[in-house]
């Protein structure tokens, strides 16, 4: 699809794929649209955001758009648990989903955070 390389972009598109399908699968067997629908915005939304910084025109909006990245990622955690909680999603899925999710944070967040370090310096 592209060829540059990017972690982030290629794990956050990788992980959208790997949500819609579980979401898929949780719609055809429960009929669930509400929560469902609250974790594919916001899980989707991560490589959405990581794309748009990806073309940012400036380094104050590629910030800003990880910084976005980011806080889908904590809120798509929220929804995984909450899924899992709820007995819409199993414990053994949702702990892979968590671990992307974890791994996305890590990287989002030290994006930011040398961006931040950048500025000091």
């Amino acid at each position: 699809m592209t060829d540059n390389k990017n972690p982030a972009r290629d794990k956050s598109f990788a992980f959208a794929i790997k949500l819609v399908k579980t979401i898929k699968s949780i719609r055809e067997k429960s009929k669930e649209f509400t929560l469902t629908e609250q974790l594919l915005r916001s899980g989707t939304s991560i490589g959405a955001n990581i794309e748009e910084a990806s073309g940012a025109f400036s380094e104050r909006d590629f910030q800003y758009k990880m910084s976005i990245a980011y806080k889908e990622a904590r809120e798509t955690h929220y929804w995984i648990r909450l899924m899992v909680s709820s007995d819409y999603l199993e414990e053994e899925k949702a702990n892979r989903l968590i671990n992307d999710v974890e791994e996305l944070l890590k990287i989002t967040g030290s994006i930011i955070k040398t961006m931040k370090n950048k500025k000091k310096s």
